[in-house]
């Protein structure tokens, strides 16, 4: 099982998503697990783990992890080449580095050179960014780039993005 995770933010709450699949190949077919949290960290810049990491640990625990091969979360692994933990680092350790995280983000983040892929999907000339711990990069690229959809983002990511902003 594969499991992605997203969380919005509206007010002192946070809504978080976690779509879980069980091939790389047939993403398009998942199951949803949802939780809206109160009291939610303000955001600190440098810090954005300190606001997410408390929700996706809080949905985890009402997912039997025990079948999970990687999770996916929308940003970076790490924010530096010197392997500053970014928020898929910090996950990775509270889980006992037991399963590999890998992180897709939308943006490019510069002081981040070569631990990251830039992966091209579909026709998109824009790339998305691929970051991992406890999997080798390459592979973790190679499993989002096979993730269906036939445009930047997979089929899957636009879903776990877009049912986070549902009431």
């Amino acid at each position: 099982m594969i499991l992605a995770f997203d969380t919005y933010y509206f007010g002192n709450k946070g809504k978080t998503v976690c779509l879980a699949f069980d091939d790389w190949a047939t993403s398009e077919k998942f199951e949803v697990y949802a939780e809206t949290l109160e009291g939610v960290e303000e955001y600190e810049s440098g810090a954005f783990y300190k606001r997410e990491l408390p929700c996706i640990l809080s949905l985890l625990q009402k997912i039997d992890c025990q079948m999970v091969e990687a999770i996916i979360v929308d940003g970076f692994v790490y924010l530096d080449d010197e392997n500053k933990f970014g928020l898929g680092a910090y996950l990775f350790e509270s889980l006992h580095k037991s399963i590999p995280v890998i992180g897709v983000a939308k943006s490019n983040f510069a002081t981040l050179q070569k631990n990251k892929r830039a992966l091209l999907r579909g026709e998109s000339q824009k790339p998305i960014f691929i970051t991992a711990v406890g999997m080798e990069l390459d592979r973790a690229a190679d499993h989002i780039g096979q993730l269906s959809g036939p445009y930047r983002m997979p089929t899957v990511l636009k879903a776990l993005d877009r049912l986070t902003k549902e009431k």
